[in-house]
């Protein structure tokens, strides 16, 4: 087997943004420049959030400025809302991520906005860069909470499907499903995948998964298998979105990349340089990364 699947690696932003430890932009700066070291070519570089809100992220210009563009690799800015979508507009970011909420619960605490506001936020968005096509990054979009809303609870897949047909109505590429609290299953991942398929035919799906719950990698495994060949992970399982209640990590870069290519799936990452970079972040976190593989390592081993 051959398939290549690509992983998006979220560490520096999804990652950092939950921890305790603030790292100083040049730290974040560093921390990309060694995942890109261990293959990584598509990465969340920087957040474009208020930084009153989420100090973590503070300093995204600067983080941005000390990875000037390298050709084969791209750095996406995450934006909540379109000052933020400006801001990364303006730092140079090789795409921008944009992420909606499909429950008004969610979307008022994470942005303030509810669906039919974010709505319109992207239709805004999209019209002003049909005018200047040539000289913006990509955009993609994140739909939060698909699996499961902290504050509402089920999310029906007919929910999901709604917006991503308004979605993929507008152009977007790419559009990304993400488990925010980590409550999916293996079989809700491929309905929803499904009613996706069937709401945006011409828009590329990701998935992006947590492991609140110890089922993410199991969610992986189902989106692989169900034809999906883009995946979010985080570099030593770290992170979490700070307005989610009780959330703890991603899925593991290392861990899905073992999964991966034990089965003889290509990711392009080196695996030995993963579990350094895990280790090595854990130590500026001030705990130890929790994947597994950055503590029982390869097998076989080297």
């Amino acid at each position: 087997m051959n398939r290549y699947i690509q992983i998006v690696e979220v560490a520096p932003r999804d990652g950092l943004q939950n921890e305790t430890a603030i790292l100083a932009p040049t730290e974040r700066a560093d921390f990309v420049r060694r995942l890109e070291q261990a293959g990584a070519r598509r990465i969340e570089a920087a957040s474009f959030v208020n930084p009153r809100i989420v100090p973590q992220m503070a300093g995204a210009e600067e983080v941005m400025q000390a990875l000037p563009r390298e050709d084969g690799r791209s750095r996406i800015g995450l934006a909540l809302n379109t000052r933020g979508y400006d801001r990364a507009l303006a730092s140079g970011v090789d795409e921008i991520n944009l992420a909606m909420a499909v429950t008004d619960g969610f979307g008022l605490r994470n942005q303030g906005l509810a669906v039919a506001d974010q709505i319109a936020m992207l239709e805004a968005i999209v019209a002003r860069r049909r005018d200047d096509a040539d000289a913006t990054p990509r955009l993609s979009v994140t739909l939060s909470c698909v699996w499961g809303c902290p504050f509402e609870g089920e999310v029906s897949s007919d929910r999901v499907a709604d917006i991503v047909t308004r979605v993929g109505a507008l152009g977007v590429e790419e559009i990304a499903l993400a488990d925010t609290i980590g409550a999916g299953d293996p079989w809700s991942v491929t309905r929803v995948i499904e009613g996706a398929r069937r709401a945006a035919p011409d828009a590329r799906l990701r998935l992006h998964f947590h492991d609140t719950r110890n089922t993410g990698l199991a969610n992986a495994h189902a989106g692989v298998e169900a034809g999906i060949d883009v995946l979010d992970a985080s570099c030593g399982g770290i992170g979490g979105c700070p307005f989610a209640p009780g959330a703890t990590g991603n899925i593991a870069t290392e861990d899905l990349v073992y999964m991966l290519e034990r089965a003889g799936f290509s990711t392009g990452y080196d695996l030995d340089a993963l579990i350094e970079t895990a280790r090595w972040i854990g130590e500026r976190i001030g705990r130890p990364a929790p994947s597994a593989l950055s503590r029982a390592g390869r097998f076989p081993r080297a």
